[in-house]
């Protein structure tokens, strides 16, 4: 594993957080949620720091299943960062992402992640190759790609 002299804070969509969660009989799910726990691990050990935001509260809490409910705001609770930021321009960007067909909760996610964090991390194709077009001013990687680019194993 790579040791860092300034940690990269990383931004992960609740879709990665709930990998484990998920049908793993497919392989892609599978691969998805090894990258996770590697990540996480990473973060664990001090590699990397987690950010999130009030969107991932808001989408935890929907979550209808107690237990993973559960499991993930322990996670939050226990290893992410919630930062301060300036909501009005995070607002602000949201609104401008939105307006160029993101999501509302996409954009969101987006706009906190480019005011908090160094690296947005997603499972979700559209959205991956929507960011790839845009004006997105972080880096924005499935998490089997962060993985190989910062050779987690």
């Amino acid at each position: 594993m790579k040791t860092k002299k300034e940690k990269s804070l990383l931004y992960l969509d609740v879709c990665v957080l709930c990998r484990p969660f998920d049908d793993q009989t497919q392989m892609r799910i599978r691969l998805e949620t090894d990258a996770f726990y590697l990540i996480f691990e990473a973060i664990k050990n001090g590699f990397y720091e987690m950010a999130f935001s009030r969107v991932h509260l808001e989408e935890i809490a929907a979550i209808k299943d107690v237990q993973e409910k559960y499991e993930l705001m322990g996670m939050l609770n226990k290893y992410g960062k919630e930062l301060d930021c300036d909501l009005t321009k995070i607002r602000s960007r949201a609104e401008e992402l939105h307006a160029r067909k993101f999501g509302i909760a996409d954009a969101a996610h987006l706009a906190f992640a480019e005011a908090i964090s160094n690296i947005f991390i997603s499972c979700d194709d559209k959205l991956i190759n929507k960011c790839g077009k845009a004006n997105i001013m972080i880096p924005v990687l499935n998490p089997v790609e962060f993985c190989v680019k910062e050779d987690l194993q």
